[in-house]
């Protein structure tokens, strides 16, 4: 019995001598070589002319290096299987872009040199978890650009170097002189190689504030299905409304906002005959709607707020008004005022005047001119009227206190078949804008005797040249009726328009801003297709 307890422990020693080796074998067959193309030291790895991120390596290394290889990107993941390394260098190799999570796993990782390769494009989370990186270096590269907070989560950077980029100081780089202006790494000197306003200055000595990367756009927001030739907005009863001139089915047709729904809904409509205007006026908490049509007479409706409905309170003068054309309201010293401009061979370009009870024919500007726009405007605080005709030159009436009419003042020379007029102010001076259906249409600037031109715009079909103002963004607005709408932007610098944008809209008549819940639409009346809303996007450049 002795003899077997001694045969049965020498048996289990043995087991587990047997064991002991065959792990150790194990872990000998199971421990990474050096990849092929690679030299391995025992704490250094070089790797050169490899087609690809070798996936394992000794464990002991401590730095590694590629030179010369020919992969094209730094896949995510790739070095998973090397968490020790502490220096990771990458130069004259071909590879152009960097993947997102490229270096994941990296948790000791203090250097990071990319340096003298062909990197046009860095992912936005490309260094993501290198937390103890100390120096990162991107030098000698293509890059153009750097995605916004690409070193976010690094803290513990002392040093980074962009030398060698062909970097454009544009908005897209704005938060990296944000980052140099917050950060405790040292930059080295970066010059800029555009755009033209920084071209050669360096990054390094610009400011947040150099950069101007608001911008905005019309964007579609609404189609409303339904033709129409006029738009006007308004505000009564401390609600806003728009109401648009449908001549084809002879219809004002009232919207409201709806601030749930967040559009434009019907309100109300006032049916009528080849409607071309519906012009909308606030007088002592009253709304007035002025009804412009071609046949049938115009009219003057109150809206009944007891019926909440509109009523038909008087006719406008048959004879005198025969085909009206636009309707512009207005006050002078308090007392409110309209104007209709006929353009019939035989009618009247006709004043109207609130007398508290209705309106009344106040004066009778010219005959037979065949007005085509009326606009009412103040020319050095003076109330002064601009009309655009057929047959003559536009035409500037003053008023007169001691008269209390307006008295023609002077024309707009070398400016025939100006089918409207509208204004618009930047800073103190007065503009016009002066639309023409084929020909020029044209900017001009009051210099205190007259008006000069100030630019000249190639008109297609043009029946409408609108300014609108934004805050501080002034846009004019060119319709056409046979390609597509012009949107132009204010320059200061320059004292003129620039393209800004095109609006696809056919043959449109009229554009009006409306203002709800912070927001600002364009409405844009279409004569052969949907009338459509836009809205009035502001877009940080930065943040693209």
């Amino acid at each position: 019995m002795g003899y077997g307890n001694k045969t049965l422990k020498e048996c289990t020693i043995l087991l587990c001598v047997a064991t002991i080796l065959l792990l150790a074998e194990c872990r000998r067959v199971k421990q990474p070589r050096c990849p092929a193309s690679c030299t391995c030291t025992k704490d250094n790895a070089l790797c050169e002319n490899i087609r690809s991120v070798p996936h394992s390596f000794p464990p002991d290394v401590f730095s590694l290096s590629f030179l010369k290889s020919g992969f094209t990107e730094i896949t995510g993941g790739s070095f998973l299987h090397s968490p020790a390394l502490h220096l990771l260098l990458f130069t004259a190799n071909t590879f152009d872009s960097i993947d997102e999570d490229a270096f994941l796993g990296l948790p000791h990782l203090e250097y990071l040199f990319i340096e003298n390769n062909k990197i046009a494009s860095i992912s936005q989370y490309a260094f993501r978890g290198l937390k103890a990186v100390i120096h990162l270096s991107l030098a000698y590269n293509n890059l153009g650009t750097l995605p916004k907070d690409v070193f976010k989560g690094m803290d513990a950077l002392v040093k980074v170097d962009l030398k060698g980029n062909n970097l454009e100081c544009d908005c897209k780089l704005k938060w990296l002189v944000e980052w140099m202006h917050t950060t405790n790494a040292m930059v080295d000197q970066i010059p800029c190689s555009g755009p033209p306003l920084f071209q050669g200055k360096l990054i390094n000595d610009l400011v947040p504030e150099s950069f101007d990367c608001i911008t905005a756009e019309f964007a579609s927001y609404q189609p409303l299905m339904f033709e129409s030739i006029s738009v006007e907005s308004f505000t009564f009863g401390m609600d806003t409304f728009v109401v648009f001139a449908q001549p084809f089915t002879g219809t004002c047709s009232f919207l409201e906002w709806d601030h749930v729904e967040t559009v434009f809904r019907t309100y109300d409509s006032i049916q009528s005959t080849s409607t071309v205007v519906c012009k909308p006026m606030v007088i002592d908490n009253q709304l007035f709607i002025f009804v412009a049509q071609l046949f049938g007479g115009s009219h003057i409706y109150k809206r009944d707020i007891s019926a909440n409905k509109f009523i038909k309170i008087q006719d406008i003068d048959i004879l005198k008004i025969r085909k009206p054309n636009d309707i512009e309201t207005f006050l002078i010293d308090g007392e409110s005022f309209f104007v209709i401009a006929d353009s019939s061979k035989a009618g009247y370009t006709t004043v109207y005047k609130w007398n508290g009870y209705g309106f009344y024919s106040h004066q009778s500007l010219h005959l037979w001119y065949r007005d085509t726009d009326v606009e009412y405007l103040e020319i050095s605080g003076k109330p002064h009227l601009i009309l655009a005709s057929s047959s003559q030159r536009p035409v500037v009436y003053q008023w007169s206190k001691s008269l209390k009419q307006f008295d023609r003042r002077t024309d707009i020379p070398e400016m025939e078949d100006v089918f409207a007029v509208k204004h618009f102010k930047v800073k103190s001076e007065l503009f016009i804008c002066l639309t023409r259906f084929i020909g020029d249409s044209k900017v001009m600037r009051w210099d205190g005797a007259m008006f000069k031109e100030v630019q000249t715009m190639p008109s297609r079909g043009s029946m409408v040249f609108q300014p609108v103002s934004i805050g501080n963004w002034q846009y004019a607005i060119l319709g056409s009726d046979y390609s597509l709408t012009q949107v132009y932007q204010w320059d200061l610098k320059r004292g003129q328009f620039v393209h800004f944008q095109d609006l696809n809209i056919q043959a449109p008549r009229a554009f009006s801003l409306v203002s709800i819940d912070n927001r600002k639409f364009l409405l844009a009346s279409s004569f052969r297709g949907k009338t459509q809303i836009y809205e009035h996007l502001m877009i940080d450049l930065s943040n693209n």
